[in-house]
């Protein structure tokens, strides 16, 4: 059965971000995530949006798709 719920040694592996690091910024909000309980979750189709504004952020404005 495939899900669209990911554990944090699983968005680990899809990232390849230390598990550490996952933690600081889930507890943070700085990525989407909830905790349950002492574990946290997190939806793969949220992590991908995240990566993406990830990315533009950091591209030149000039780059943005907006601006294309």
């Amino acid at each position: 059965m495939e899900t669209d719920i990911l554990t944090i040694e699983e968005v680990h592996g899809y990232l390849k971000i230390p598990k550490p690091t996952l933690y600081s910024l889930a507890q943070s909000g700085r990525i989407p995530a909830a905790k349950i309980g002492k574990h946290w979750r997190f939806r793969k189709s949220d992590i991908d949006r995240w990566l993406t504004t990830q990315t533009w952020n950091r591209l030149p404005k000039s780059l943005h798709p907006k601006e294309l």
